[in-house]
C-alpha cells in the first residue's frame, strides 16, 4: 500500500481512481462495505482504490483543550488496517487550520479533480466538508455530473437493527461489552504499540508487565482485561491488561500494560498488537502495594476461568530461559 502524505506530495501518476473520504476510525464492518464498493468500481473502471483520511481527525482538532471522542486507533493502525485489506492508496491529509478554512468548491476542484482526477466516489450522504463545512453530498453530485465522476452515498450496516458505527463501537467499549465491539468490528478490538521500558514496579510484586505508551488524547478502554499478545516475536499469548494512569502509583500519563500468563522471555522493543477479550473491572486505587497485588491474583484467576472455559490454551515456556530484565 502506498502512503501519501499530503497534496503536496501528489504525483501526476495518481491521477485516476476511485475515492471514499472518511476519519475510518475502527475499519469496522460498515467501513468494510465502503471498500467493498470500491473493489467492485475498481474491477469495472480498472482504477486503484485511493482512500482519503485525516489526521488529526476533525473532531480532534475543533475540540480544542477538550476531550475529543476517544479515538479506536492510531493513525499506524489504521494503515495496517487498511493495507490488510489489500487497498493500494491512502491519501492522509493534515487537518489544520488551512485545511479547515479551504472553501468546499477548492476542495473540489482542486484536489478531487485537478490533482486526484476521481472516477467514482463514494461518501456518506450526511458528509459535509470545506470552510464552515459549506460542502455536502449535493454539491459532490453536481460537481460529479460537471466534471464527470459518479458519486454514490455509503450504504449503512446493519447490525441488530442499529446501524454499524465508530460511536456505536466506542458506546460498546465504555460499556464493557467487548463481545458487542468484536461484532461491530469483524474482529477483537485490538491495540498496537511498542514494548517500552516501566517503572518495574510490576515485576517487584511478582507480576512483571510489558509496558505500551498508548499516544492517543483519549483511549476508548479503561481498566482491567482479559487479553491475548501476539507480535512477529511472540506467538499469541493470553494475559491481563490494565489501561488507566495507575493511581496506586501516583502515574500520570496513561499506559497500556500487559501481564502475560507463565511468560518468560524478552519483549523490549518489539511491535505488538493487544487484543482485548473480555472486560474484568474499572481501574482503581489501592491502599497498598500488598492490596494490589492480591488484587492482581483475583484478576489473573478471572482470566484463566475464562482463557480455560473457551479453550484458550497458555503457551508452555519452561523449557525457555528466564531472563529478569524481560519487561
Amino acid at each position: 500500500m502506498e502512503l501519501i502524505r499530503g497534496q503536496h506530495n501528489l504525483r501526476p501518476w495518481h491521477r485516476g481512481c476511485v475515492a471514499t473520504i472518511g476519519n475510518f476510525d475502527g475499519v469496522h464492518l460498515g467501513h468494510r462495505v465502503i471498500l467493498d464498493q470500491l473493489t467492485r468500481q475498481m474491477a469495472r473502471l480498472r482504477l486503484p482504490r485511493m482512500v482519503i483520511t485525516f489526521e488529526p481527525q476533525p473532531q480532534e482538532f475543533f475540540a480544542g483543550p477538550t476531550a475529543p471522542p476517544a479515538r479506536l486507533m492510531r493513525l499506524r493502525e489504521k494503515l495496517l488496517a487498511l493495507d490488510g485489506l489489500g487497498i493500494e492508496r491512502v491519501l492522509c491529509l493534515k487537518f489544520d487550520h488551512q485545511l479547515a478554512a479551504m472553501p468546499a468548491s477548492d476542495f473540489i476542484n482542486e484536489l478531487l479533480v485537478n490533482r486526484l482526477g476521481i472516477r467514482y466516489l463514494v461518501v456518506g450522504d450526511d458528509f459535509r466538508f470545506g470552510h464552515r463545512r459549506a460542502g455536502d453530498f449535493a454539491m459532490l453530485v453536481a460537481a460529479g455530473q460537471r466534471h464527470g465522476f459518479e458519486v454514490v452515498d455509503t450504504h449503512s450496516y446493519i447490525l441488530d437493527d442499529q446501524r454499524v458505527s465508530s460511536t456505536r463501537t466506542r458506546e460498546a467499549l465504555a460499556h464493557g461489552d467487548l463481545e458487542a465491539a468484536a461484532r461491530l468490528l469483524g474482529r477483537p478490538y485490538d491495540m498496537c504499540g511498542r514494548v517500552a521500558h516501566g517503572d518495574q514496579i510490576g515485576r517487584t510484586i511478582g507480576f512483571p508487565t510489558a509496558n505500551i505508551h498508548l499516544l492517543r488524547r483519549v483511549t476508548p478502554v479503561y481498566g482491567v482485561y482479559a487479553v491475548v499478545m501476539s507480535g512477529a516475536g511472540l506467538q499469541p499469548w493470553p494475559g491481563v491488561a490494565n489501561v488507566g494512569r495507575r493511581p496506586t502509583v501516583r502515574g500520570i500519563r496513561q499506559q497500556l500494560e500487559v501481564h502475560l500468563l507463565d511468560f518468560r522471555g524478552d519483549l523490549y522493543g518489539q511491535q505488538v498488537k493487544v487484543d482485548f477479550m473480555h472486560y474484568i473491572r474499572p481501574e482503581q486505587r489501592f491502599e497498598s502495594l500488598m492490596a494490589l497485588q492480591a488484587q492482581i491474583q483475583r484478576d489473573t484467576h478471572t482470566a484463566r476461568s475464562y482463557f480455560s472455559a473457551r479453550g484458550i490454551v497458555i503457551p508452555d515456556t519452561h523449557h525457555r530461559p528466564l531472563l529478569p530484565e524481560a519487561f
